[in-house]
């Protein structure tokens, strides 16, 4: 290739007048080829640190490929003002490409050079890392998540991977930066061992969920509190200690020869560790395959905190959805309940609500309703009414008496709302059952034989629109029949009708009701499950059946 004196026009290079300088490297290399000053942009666009690069001839790290270390040779060998070529380098911070480096003598033939580097046009990313990262984080599980990445890794990247993360992260849920005075306590989420007999074993020498200590020092404690990749040559001390307990653990941690730990890094700090590991029977990891296990680490870091917080925010729904539902109610004898709750999508809580109140004379109260909307502003109101509703029924309060007070603190709140509800007072001994509405679909009245009927209520608006009054009517409830409370969720949707859920429900209620041997809760299950793939809200049922 000719000589050129200027870098505008070079081929090889790109046509333009002005070059973006970040998008550069330097270094300089001495007689016979051997590195004498590497740049911190040479570090960052190769991805070997200075440290390893000195005195290191440049054609056994950089120029692999056929013909170039003829090049690099000329190159130092010649006079003038420099020459340019196009090398392809395999791996780099950028990628695998190809580089366009021209070199420029500072001492005359055969002394120091400035090379100055250009990336030219990266190449594709293996087949293995575009697949991974498109199916990593298919839920928001963390077990899966950790899966996913391993099966991703072995075997197109390397002979074993592990996913540890950090256990302080999973019990508290604190950001805390990794710390290894005292070690570093750490859960394993999954293991994978390439094929034949190791494979088989990942499962018992690997188990997901287990906790251990990464060590002061050790490589991967290195890994998690310095934020940078480490490659070693043995395992750390901790799990190989807990493979060696179990069967044919030793001979699987002395299978791998070359190590690499990738810290897993989500929003700026670490939370956990993922380690890969090679057979002597493979290549070592080098530099290249340092930034292809970064690029897979860290697209599984943001899946993980992903399902992290996910987990921590259903943990705390949970906890609030046990605290605002009844759990243990208190039926009198006579009769039963049933009840199921469904909230609707990823909510854990929304709006809707039941309640049983165990009442004087063998009588309860079975309350249901629905506040306007789902999620946690819905839950907050839902919270409020289940308390007002359970207070005023356990005072003795009617259900024509009870809805007017619950109107009245639905108007009363800041926030502009509505909610329906139900109102019920059974009487197993009478045989009877007293029941006002607000603004909320009818009971439907199941018989022994499975024949149903829709119940008549006097009609009463939503609570928070100041009605002045709610009637009430008594049905007569006979012994073995259920009545069937339920908000909208379980009948309504875009793409069906209330009148076609109703008839849904009650063929569903006919149905599960009539089973032999089946029980009342079998049923409410079986009913909400029938027909939730319609619903679009939150789904509340509860069956309450009356004993002779």
């Amino acid at each position: 290739m000719e000589s050129q004196s200027a870098w505008e026009g070079t081929p090889g290079l790109p046509r333009r007048r002005e070059l973006d300088l970040a998008e550069l490297a330097t270094f300089t290399v001495g007689p016979g080829g051997l590195v004498a000053a590497w740049s911190p942009t040479a570090a960052k666009m190769f991805g070997y640190p200075a440290r390893d690069m000195a005195g290191h001839d440049i054609c056994d790290v950089l120029m692999t490929g056929p013909g170039q270390r003829e090049l690099v040779r000329r190159a130092l060998g010649e006079t003038g003002e420099g020459r340019v070529f196009n090398v392809t380098v395999a791996g780099g911070n950028l990628g695998e490409g190809r580089f366009a480096m021209r070199w420029e003598p500072l001492t005359g033939p055969g002394g120091v050079a400035l090379v100055i580097v250009e990336q030219v046009s990266p190449l594709p990313r293996p087949a293995w890392l575009s697949e991974a990262t498109a199916r990593i984080g298919s839920t928001l599980d963390l077990f899966q998540t950790a899966s996913e990445a391993v099966d991703a890794a072995v075997p197109w990247f390397s002979d074993a991977a592990v996913i540890y993360v950090a256990e302080r992260l999973l019990a508290a849920g604190e950001f805390a930066p990794a710390r290894a005075s005292h070690g570093i306590v750490v859960r394993r989420l999954a293991g994978r061992l390439v094929g034949g007999p190791g494979d088989a074993l990942a499962g018992t020498q690997m188990p997901p969920g287990e906790v251990l200590v990464f060590g002061e020092g050790t490589p991967s404690s290195r890994a998690m509190v310095g934020g940078e990749p480490v490659l070693f040559s043995a395992a750390d001390e901790e799990p190989t200690q807990r493979l060696g307990r179990h069967a044919r653990g030793s001979e699987v941690a002395t299978n791998f020869s070359s190590y690499l730990a990738v810290p897993l890094t989500a929003r700026g700090v670490v939370v956990g560790c993922a380690v890969f590991a090679r057979a002597p029977a493979s290549p070592t990891f080098n530099p290249t395959d340092v930034t292809l296990a970064s690029e897979l680490a860290s697209r599984t870091a943001v899946f993980l905190d992903n399902a992290r917080l996910y987990q921590r925010e259903r943990r705390t729904a949970l906890a609030l959805q046990r605290s605002l539902l009844p759990s243990r109610p208190q039926v009198p004898g006579g009769m039963e309940v049933a009840h199921r709750y469904l909230p609707v999508g990823a909510s854990v809580v929304g709006g809707d609500w039941y309640d049983i109140v165990s009442l004087n004379s063998g009588r309860a109260a079975l309350i249901v309703g629905d506040a306007m909307g789902h999620g946690p502003e819905a839950a907050a109101v839902m919270a409020q009414l289940r308390t007002a509703a359970h207070t005023l029924a356990d005072l003795g309060l009617s259900p024509g008496q009870l809805l007017p007070r619950l109107d009245r603190i639905v108007a009363g709140m800041a926030a502009a709302t509505f909610a329906t509800c139900i109102s019920t007072v059974i009487d197993p001994a009478a045989g009877s059952c007293v029941a006002a509405q607000a603004g909320h679909l009818p009971p439907v009245l199941v018989m022994p034989d499975g024949e149903t009927c829709v119940l008549e209520l006097a009609p009463g608006l939503p609570l928070g629109l100041g009605a002045e009054s709610f009637e009430a009517t008594e049905i007569k409830l006979p012994p073995g029949a259920t009545l069937a409370l339920y908000t909208d969720g379980l009948v309504e949707s875009r793409t069906r009708s209330v009148d076609d859920g109703l008839a849904a429900l009650r063929e569903a209620l006919s149905t599960a009701l009539t089973r032999p041997s089946g029980t009342l809760a079998g049923a409410c299950e079986m009913v909400t499950q029938a027909l939730r793939e319609h619903g679009e809200d939150d789904i509340t049922l509860v069956l309450a059946r009356t004993h002779s």
